[in-house]
């Protein structure tokens, strides 16, 4: 078993190679020793990641604001506290925070090989801005 407290838990900026606008991001595991790595990611309004597909899949917890979520080929979807989102293994998408909205959700992904994302092309602001 291992025990992190919350005081040992720190943010950072999310990168910007991978996404668009300002956000922040608690690493909460980090392969240890399950082979998943699961994060609290925080975006500001606009924010969102690259198009991208997890080799062992992801799941989204929503647990604050308004986001979005898009498989590609799909419309993008309204994702609010509680909605929880299963995306499966190398399903191109991405996600982030509605215009208007900060918003946060906890994302664990399996490790296939050491492997947890595939980053792609940035979401145009076109991408961004289609209607539902």
């Amino acid at each position: 078993m291992i025990k992190k407290s919350s005081s040992s838990l720190q943010s950072q900026r999310l990168p910007a190679d991978y996404f668009t606008g300002n956000g922040w991001i608690q690493l909460l595991v980090r392969d240890e020793p399950i082979h998943c790595n699961v994060a609290k990611v925080t975006f500001e309004p606009g924010c969102r990641n690259h198009w991208h597909t997890h080799p062992g899949g992801q799941i989204l917890i929503v647990t604050e604001g308004k986001g979005y979520v898009q498989k590609k080929g799909e419309p993008k979807q309204l994702l609010l506290p509680g909605d929880v989102v299963t995306i499966l293994a190398n399903e191109e998408h991405w996600h982030g925070a509605t215009a208007d909205s900060l918003f946060t959700h906890i994302a664990t992904q399996l490790l296939l090989d050491g492997k947890e994302v595939n980053w792609l092309d940035p979401v145009t602001d076109e991408e961004y801005s289609q209607t539902q």
